[in-house]
């Protein structure tokens, strides 16, 4: 496959995403610091980097990441540059960035029917890690008094994340078919 093809089913692919998210939004979502249950938003940079990848996922996937911090960027309650930083970097850099790495994981699963959802599952349980370490050092003001910092975190973020990983997984399962070799 030449590289201008594989610009090409990036580009549709991180188009594709942006549509299910934003086709998402139109949804009252509760989350008052970000966050957002999708249509499967990620399935199309996971798929990415599984048909085209690592290095093609990696770069659609930091393309998805740019995209969603210019449709929704919530900046840090204590505005200092190291918080921008760090909100930049593991709200969006990092948790859009590994969803890149699903050739990785799906490579390591032996290619079998299931490893399409495998990866998927891997990489999205990596976003939810990236939040919750953003929710720890950064949005951890908002926790109730009493509650911990990672209690709050875990919950908030997993408010979201959870059915986001369940719906991509489950989208990945039905068209795991599709992409297997064995």
């Amino acid at each position: 496959m030449s590289t201008t093809q594989k610009i090409t089913k990036s580009a549709l692919m991180i188009a594709l995403a942006t549509v299910l998210m934003w086709v998402s939004k139109l949804l009252p979502a509760p989350w008052l610091q970000g966050g957002s249950v999708t249509l499967g938003s990620m399935v199309p940079i996971i798929m990415t980097g599984i048909l085209l990848g690592s290095k093609w996922g990696l770069c659609a996937s930091l393309g998805y990441a740019l995209i969603q911090m210019m449709s929704g960027f919530y900046p840090p309650p204590t505005q200092t540059f190291l918080n921008f930083f760090l909100v930049v970097m593991l709200d969006y850099i990092l948790a859009f960035g590994v969803l890149g790495l699903s050739g990785v994981f799906y490579k390591l699963s032996g290619k079998r029917k299931l490893s399409a959802a495998f990866a998927g599952f891997c990489v999205s349980v990596l976003r939810y890690i990236c939040h919750i370490f953003s929710g720890i050092l950064i949005w951890g003001v908002y926790a109730e008094n009493g509650q911990s910092v990672l209690a709050y975190s875990i919950i908030y973020n997993g408010t979201y994340m959870i059915p986001e990983i369940l719906i991509t997984t489950a989208l990945l399962t039905l068209i795991s078919g599709i992409f297997t070799d064995k």
